[in-house]
């Protein structure tokens, strides 16, 4: 059994060290390159595609009831709320699921024990 520890350890680490590379690499091998988001490049393709600026269907609801645009630190704690609380709900799930599969364990030993 320790020796499937260390090497579940061992692929963690590894997957975390890969992870981290594929986030920074890019800053330091494109150097001078622009990052946008997705948002800004589907306009632009939509754009390119009509021949005409694209000119979006309705207002974000917010922006409407603030009268402009909602600030940029104010959309970065609304946008990190809701990532918060979706991380939340999947490490709910996911300990459900690890609690739920060590029950049956222990069930399963307990009835080898009893026979």
């Amino acid at each position: 059994m320790e020796k499937k520890t260390k090497s579940r350890k061992g692929l963690v680490i590894v997957l975390l060290v890969i992870a981290i590379l594929i986030a920074v690499i890019p800053f330091f091998a494109l150097k001078g390159a622009e990052f946008g988001g997705s948002d800004d490049a589907g306009s632009q393709m939509v754009a390119e595609i009509q021949g005409s600026e694209y000119t979006p269907w309705f207002e974000p609801i917010l922006e409407q009831y603030l009268g402009g645009e909602i600030p940029g630190e104010i959309e970065s704690l609304i946008f990190c709320l809701q990532t918060g609380i979706g991380v939340g709900i999947v490490a709910f799930i996911m300990g459900r699921f690890y609690e739920r599969h060590k029950w049956k364990k222990d069930e399963e030993v307990e009835n080898s024990d009893s026979h």
